[in-house]
């Protein structure tokens, strides 16, 4: 019999019915029933003290262990059976968590109990967030310049953070004049870009910190690090003097040269005998030189004939020759000179795309102003009379049936100039003329043009459809279509 209530019980250690032992023996004593648990509405984060913010999802795992955490050290002197949540509204702001478990109590018995926690989820914001809202969220900054008027490294560069998606870190993106501004919430996230930065284009880099605030009893320092990364400042199709010690040990290749292309080196031509060469940032920096025009000085030239050029013999220490190009002598005229006899005779690297007839875009040095310091000290009979950069087409018409396009990145600029929307088709262009550089930028087709057909084509460049990528669009309704069942 219970030695309480005198009800016939099976005999245990205690002497005592479930009841009576209930009633006298309570081993969640010490174990707190109602807690408090921080949580952030920005970022919807919960507190795991004493300072890491982490994301759990309602009634998951992570939520779970987060909330027995705080409860055990009062946890320590049972035995923990099981533990589940307790639904809530999840507007409610309460977490209600069911507890089982044992305990050994009088004489070797041992009790087991079911109760429950209360957690009430209270507002806190968070340093990230307070940070956000202060005004002085960013701890990094990367600064990107280039001193150049045409922006076509910038689109380049823009392509390839978008493919190995470095921009996901990225708190803020600033376009400026000269460049863009990275801000970051860390140095080692700002440390991969520079990192990254370095190794896709031609550039130099500098870092600086300014102490923004201190604790002398904790030690904490609070800083913010500048990075600055200087690009080479040369672009594509651009003329170039290179100095004579350089031209000498690039394999005694004319000063005269143009760059078609820029990557992580400076790709230069002669178009004189087809040597090319590449440079890059470190070699740049210890000889410097700068482009002798800029793209508005791009003048259009009719040919007027034009001869292939046998592949010349060598010299001694000669570099290697372009095998994409073909060698040829041209006689050109301005198209703004019609009617005059005025001929320039020039050499030129773009004899396998060149006939008699075609238009053709140069720079002319017979009549120009160059203020170079090594042009300056060049003799006259080294100085082309003009340099031809690319074959012109009708831009209009290749604009009209482009039936692919690029992403960009979400950055905020400070102001349109009316010269960007002409830069950038100038940068589509090129991806349509150089296979290279196309290797690196995801081209994504365009659903909206039509794929015409070849029978008005005018011989200008066009990007195939196999090296198109399908731009993935996602529905707005969850059933997988618009009103579609859900597939299982």
């Amino acid at each position: 019999l219970c030695c309480h209530c005198g009800v016939a019980i099976p005999p245990n250690p205690a002497n005592m019915c479930v009841g009576c032992l209930r009633a006298r023996v309570d081993i969640t004593e010490g174990i707190p029933k109602q807690l408090g648990v921080s949580f952030c509405k920005q970022c919807e984060r919960y507190l795991q003290p004493p300072g890491t913010w982490i994301q759990c999802a309602l009634e998951s795992r992570e939520l779970l262990a987060l909330c027995l955490k705080k409860i055990k050290a009062s946890l320590s002197k049972v035995r923990l059976i099981d533990a589940g949540f307790i639904w809530t509204e999840p507007h409610s702001k309460r977490l209600k968590l069911k507890l089982t478990v044992q305990k050994e109590v009088i004489n070797g018995a041992v009790l087991q109990q079911v109760f429950v926690v209360e957690y009430l989820i209270q507002s806190q914001m968070c340093e990230d967030c307070h940070r956000i809202e202060a005004k002085d969220f960013w701890k990094a900054v990367v600064q990107v310049r280039q001193k150049i008027l045409h922006k076509k490294t910038f689109y380049y560069l823009e392509q390839l953070i978008l493919k190995h998606r470095l921009h996901q870190n990225t708190l803020r993106i600033k376009e400026i004049h000269d460049g863009l501004d990275f801000y970051y919430s860390s140095k080692q996230h700002a440390q991969k870009m520079v990192d990254f930065l370095q190794c896709t284009v031609p550039s130099r880099s500098k870092s600086s910190q300014r102490l923004t605030s201190h604790d002398v009893h904790s030690n904490i320092y609070n800083y913010k690090s500048t990075f600055s990364v200087e690009i080479v400042p040369v672009c594509k199709d651009n003329v170039v003097c290179l100095s004579p010690k350089l031209a000498q040990s690039l394999g005694n290749m004319s000063q005269i040269c143009v760059c078609i292309r820029v990557t992580s080196t400076v790709h230069l031509i002669d178009p004189s005998t087809l040597q090319i060469a590449e440079i890059d940032g470190n070699t740049y920096w210890r000889h410097p030189f700068n482009s002798l025009f800029n793209p508005k000085q791009l003048e259009e030239f009719i040919v007027m004939d034009i001869n292939r050029v046998q592949e010349k013999k060598k010299p001694a220490g000669a570099g290697a020759r372009s095998n994409k190009h073909t060698l040829a002598e041209a006689w050109v005229k301005k198209t703004s000179e019609l009617n005059t006899d005025h001929q320039y005779f020039c050499c030129t690297h773009l004899g396998h795309i060149l006939n008699p007839g075609d238009l053709v875009l140069g720079f002319d040095l017979a009549n120009c102003n160059l203020n170079d310091e090594f042009v300056n000290k060049m003799s006259p009979h080294n100085i082309p009379d003009a340099v031809l950069i690319k074959k012109g087409y009708d831009r209009v018409k290749r604009q009209h049936r482009r039936n692919w396009k690029l992403k960009e990145l979400e950055r905020d600029r400070e102001g349109m100039d009316t010269d960007d929307e002409r830069q950038y088709q100038d940068f589509l262009e090129d991806l349509e003329e150089d296979e290279a550089i196309r290797k690196n930028v995801n081209i994504y087709r365009n659903v909206d043009i039509p794929v015409e057909s070849d029978t008005d084509d005018d011989g200008a460049p066009r990007i195939s459809l196999a090296e198109m990528l399908d731009d993935l669009h996602i529905s707005e309704d969850a059933t997988g279509g618009e009103g579609a069942n859900m597939m299982t």
